[in-house]
């Protein structure tokens, strides 16, 4: 009498109660996490199945994986940490730009406000009453001002998160390739 390939293979597990069992039907669902292993005819281990990773080791495994991800990435990036440090200041200087640009719209705003100001004051001084497009000008400009220096704060604060990540950038890759940060 002959057996098949797979009739000769036992599965060796533990159960709940800490016993080893020997099965040749497998292994039951509620013991697969534990991991268990596959003998041959002649009872050696011809294949092992290791437990499933703890919660914690699962976590770990994920945090690992990921890392591995941001580091081919950021391999892909920069070769160097001198790549790091000419896109930051590439960067640095692109926001600085913007930042200028709209410090200099805040001014011009600032300049056509104090014209219309004036303008309504010339209007008082007169004895007339200021016309209601010329307040509504200026509350639109003061309106406007607001905006563009929340905008400028902005700015500023997405060029120090620019920086922080460049230079948390540059560290990695330092360490990526071996250079000393």
């Amino acid at each position: 009498m002959s057996w098949g390939v797979g009739a000769a293979e036992l599965y060796r597990y533990t159960n709940d109660k800490g016993v080893v069992v020997l099965d040749r039907q497998g292994v039951p669902a509620q013991f697969i996490g534990k991991g268990y292993e596959v003998l041959n005819d002649q009872g050696r281990v011809v294949k092992v199945v290791p437990p499933a990773p703890t919660p914690e080791e699962m976590k770990r495994i994920l945090a690992q994986r990921a890392q591995a991800k941001t580091d081919a990435q950021l391999l892909r990036l920069y070769s160097t940490v001198e790549d790091v440090e000419r896109a930051k200041e590439r960067k640095l200087n692109e926001l600085d730009g913007v930042i200028s640009g709209a410090r200099g719209n805040l001014q011009s705003l600032a300049s056509q406000q104090a014209a219309l100001q004036s303008q309504a004051a010339d209007q008082e001084r007169a004895g007339r009453a200021v016309p209601e497009h010329l307040l509504t000008q200026i509350d639109n400009l003061r309106s406007e001002q607001a905006a563009v220096k929340k905008d400028v704060a902005r700015f500023q604060q997405d060029r120090i998160k620019a920086a922080a990540g460049f230079d948390a950038d540059r560290a990695r890759i330092a360490e990526l390739v071996g250079v000393r940060p």
